[in-house]
C-alpha cells in the first residue's frame, strides 16, 4: 500500500513539472529566439519481489517479479527547431537560417550564444556605434570581438548585412561594399547541452561541447542571414495544448491511485474492530 501510496505521488509531482513546463512555452509562445523545451521522465529504482528461481516441483521460473517505485523527471531539453521567419521594420534585425548562433558579451564578460537577433545600434566610446542586443550585450564579430564602427567614418543607418553576415556599406554608387567586418556565426555538437540563462541566451557546457566557429570551420555548413527579419519562437500551440491534456489526465490518474490505496488501507484497519 504505501509503495503504491509513493509511487503515485512521485507520477503527480512529475506531471507538476511537466505542467510547468508546458505552461512556460506557452507563455514564451511570442519571444523572438524562444525554443521549445521538452519534459523527458525516467523509472526509479525496481524493488525485487521474487527472483529468478525454481519451484517447489523443481520446475524453472525464467522470469522474476519486479515492482516500480515511481517516477521522476530525467530532463527539460530544448528543442532547436527553426522557427518561423517574421517580417519586421528594422535594418538591424537578423534571422539565422540554419544551425548557427550570434555570439554577445555579457555583463559579466562572459560569452553567450543567442538566436535572437533583434539588436540595434548603440553608442560607444570615442564616437564609435556598436551593434548590441535589446538588453544592451555587444555582439560578435568573426574574431569574437564586439562589432564597432568609427561614425565619422560610417553612419550605421545606411549599414547594410548581406547572407553571409558581412557589414556592407555603399560606395560613391550607392552599391553596398563589405568593409572588412562580419557577423560571428557560431555552432554546437550537442545545442541540447547548452545552459539556458536570462532571457533566450545560452553558454557553452561539457554536454554542449566547445564552440564551433563557422568562419574557420571548412567542415561546417554555413548558415544564412537575413536582415530585416526575425526568427520566432518555434513553440507549436496546438501540440502543447494536448501535452497539457495529457499531463492532466495522468495528474488526475496518479491521484485516483492514491484515493484508491487510501481506500484499501481504510478497509484493511476496519477488519481489525
Amino acid at each position: 500500500m504505501l509503495r503504491s501510496l509513493w509511487s503515485a505521488a512521485t507520477g503527480m509531482i512529475a506531471q507538476q513539472t511537466n505542467i510547468d513546463n508546458i505552461a512556460n512555452n506557452l507563455s514564451n509562445v511570442n519571444t523572438v529566439g524562444y525554443k521549445t523545451a521538452m519534459n523527458e521522465f525516467k523509472s526509479l529504482l525496481y524493488q525485487n519481489i521474487q527472483t529468478r528461481t525454481t519451484s517447489t516441483t523443481g520446475d524453472p521460473k525464467p522470469v522474476g517479479a519486479q515492482v516500480g517505485l515511481g517516477v521522476r523527471n530525467a530532463s527539460i531539453v530544448s528543442l532547436f527547431k527553426q522557427g518561423p521567419t517574421l517580417a519586421v521594420d528594422s535594418d538591424t534585425a537578423l534571422a539565422i537560417n540554419g544551425k548557427g548562433f550570434f555570439g554577445v558579451r555579457g555583463a559579466d564578460g562572459e560569452i553567450y550564444y543567442t538566436r535572437n537577433g533583434n539588436f540595434q545600434w548603440s553608442l560607444g566610446s570615442n564616437n564609435t556605434a556598436m551593434l548590441t542586443t535589446s538588453d544592451g550585450y555587444p555582439v560578435l564579430n568573426t574574431a569574437g570581438n564586439p562589432i564597432s564602427l568609427n561614425r565619422t567614418t560610417y553612419v550605421p543607418t545606411n549599414i547594410s548585412i548581406n547572407a553571409e553576415g558581412q557589414l556592407c556599406y555603399p560606395d560613391e554608387k550607392n552599391n553596398p561594399r563589405p568593409i572588412g567586418i562580419k557577423v560571428g556565426l557560431f555552432q554546437f555538437n550537442n545545442p541540447a547541452g547548452l545552459e539556458k540563462k536570462d532571457g533566450t541566451l545560452y553558454q557553452v557546457t561539457d554536454a554542449s561541447g566547445p564552440v564551433l566557429n563557422e568562419a574557420t570551420n571548412a567542415r561546417l555548413q554555413p548558415s544564412e542571414i537575413m536582415q530585416g527579419y526575425l526568427e520566432g519562437s518555434n513553440v507549436q500551440v496546438a501540440d502543447e495544448m494536448v501535452n497539457m491534456i495529457i499531463a492532466q489526465r495522468a495528474y488526475e490518474l496518479n491521484s485516483k491511485a492514491i484515493q484508491a490505496s487510501d481506500e484499501m488501507m481504510q478497509q484493511a484497519n476496519s477488519l481489525r474492530r
